[in-house]
């Protein structure tokens, strides 16, 4: 096996693995080894998505219906009858700040 020397290392990490050491009933040796494992094996995967014309192929299809989807939520928000009277935020900064 290999030896892995770590230097200037903070004093809180140090105690957060000792005490992580101490909750597992490990050594700090075993615990940072565990702890290294865990992050080695959940580590995030490249996403298989990413929004770009070169990785998407329905990106295209998606920005031409964007104005579409965005002219129906608006005809939604007119279409929705409120009662609610909405505060200017104005007024309650100056109301907070006055206190």
């Amino acid at each position: 096996m290999a030896t892995l020397i770590l230097e200037n290392l903070p004093d809180e990490l140090i105690k957060h693995i000792q005490i992580l050491a101490q909750e597992h009933n490990q050594s700090v040796n075993e615990e940072v080894i565990a702890i290294l494992k865990q992050v080695l094996q959940t580590s995030q995967k490249p996403l298989k998505f990413l929004i770009s014309p070169e990785t998407d192929p329905t990106w295209e299809e998606r920005r031409k219906a964007t104005p579409e989807i965005l002219a129906e939520i608006e005809q939604r928000r007119s279409q929705r009858q409120t009662t609610i009277q909405w505060l200017d935020s104005t007024a309650l900064i100056r109301e907070d700040r006055e206190r």
